[in-house]
């Protein structure tokens, strides 16, 4: 295999992670291996033999795989009985095959085109383009930060668990018995998504909202847009077709491509949802440009009143990587301070490693 061809091939198990899919370092590893013996065109079933961990990874591994080899064939993804005679041909052993394969150059240039995709500036994409960003993003996942809960569960090593060993001991009449170990659970922290749908954040609101669309049915999480109003689009979200959901939120939303009150729709947030327990040790992210038509000051004091609520709050800008960009903007400026992490938000790279900050693997 190419070089070109890992690289595509890598790619794809990027884009996997991104999607919530376990593809460990070992499992791609496998991935390549496989695909080197079964040929580029088998490409589809070296990934879902080596790649998926469950039976969840089976639905997010078709979208992200119709996302990046968009084309091919689908019958050379169906064709179970083709790859079972491939596998049989290779019990002598690994071995790298010499035969022409005429979809190999096709697959890795479509996986090419999608890892350049990854790249692309959201505002810039054309409608084919468009159309494959959306099945990717249709297989996010986004989850918050870890935190310890005060339910324990039981393991074999760990701090003594008094009950269940003096339970052990009663059964047991009073004999020595075995000691029973706990320890406390794991819990993701709620994620809170406000996304801006004003005029000057057009180009990327899709793109955006159907990541919130995912990442509300991926786990704990709640979606509000803003632009001149405060909505909250959580229950429009939940519904499992992406297309209908986004049908049913730009029904309830108001305010599209409208001016941008920044301060004092972050202030209604914290009053009527933040203040009673929705912010309060979340992890709160805010996609918008920064554009304030309000009072800077007014929205500097919501921002600090929103830190000392949330675990973090970080802030995804598209504008960020447009060249000479500083955070000038008044409502930016006045935001910053009160910011845990200030990252980009303009490609489905960018958002790959937002979701790695909110999830506490990477920090901006």
């Amino acid at each position: 295999m190419t070089g070109r061809a890992d690289a595509v091939f890598l790619a794809f198990a990027r884009a996997l992670r991104g999607a919530g899919v376990d593809a460990s370092a070992e499992r791609v590893h496998a991935f390549l291996r496989a695909v080197a013996e079964l040929g580029p065109e088998r490409v589809y079933w070296a990934g879902r033999l080596t790649l998926c961990a469950s039976h969840e990874d089976l639905e997010r591994y078709d979208q992200v795989f119709a996302g990046c080899f968009r084309g091919v064939p689908a019958e050379r993804r169906a064709s179970s009985p083709g790859l079972r005679l491939t596998v049989r041909d290779a019990e002598g052993g690994l071995r790298r095959r010499t035969d022409d394969h005429p979809e190999a150059p096709r697959a890795a240039a479509l996986a090419s085109s999608a890892e350049v995709l990854r790249h692309r500036d959201l505002a810039e994409l054309d409608a084919a383009e468009r159309a494959a960003l959306r099945r990717l993003l249709a297989a996010f996942a986004l989850h918050g930060q870890t935190r310890l809960t005060a339910r324990r569960h039981p393991v074999r090593r760990g701090a003594v668990d008094p009950r269940r060993t003096v339970r052990e001991l009663l059964r047991r009449g009073g004999e020595p018995a075995r000691l029973r170990y706990h320890e406390r659970s794991e819990r993701p922290r709620r994620v809170v998504l406000l996304v801006d749908v004003s005029g000057s954040m057009a180009p990327y609101a899709d793109a955006l909202l159907r990541f919130a669309h995912a990442a509300v049915r991926g786990g704990r999480t709640e979606v509000f847009t803003f632009a001149t109003r405060l909505t909250r689009v959580t229950r429009e979200l939940t519904h499992r077709d992406p297309d209908r959901a986004m049908a049913a939120l730009a029904a309830a939303v108001p305010d599209w491509r409208g001016g941008t009150r920044l301060g004092e729709l972050l202030r209604e947030f914290l009053d009527r949802w933040g203040q009673r327990g929705l912010a309060r040790g979340a992890v709160v992210v805010l996609l918008s440009d920064g554009w304030e038509r309000g009072d800077p000051e007014l929205l500097a004091a919501q921002m600090r009143r929103l830190h000392r609520l949330a675990h973090r709050v970080i802030w995804a800008n598209p504008r960020k990587t447009r060249p000479g960009y500083a955070p000038l903007a008044a409502g930016m400026a006045a935001a910053l301070p009160s910011v845990d992490a200030f990252v980009e938000g303009h490609s489905l790279a960018a958002l790959e490693r937002l979701a790695a900050v909110v999830k506490g693997a990477d920090d901006a």
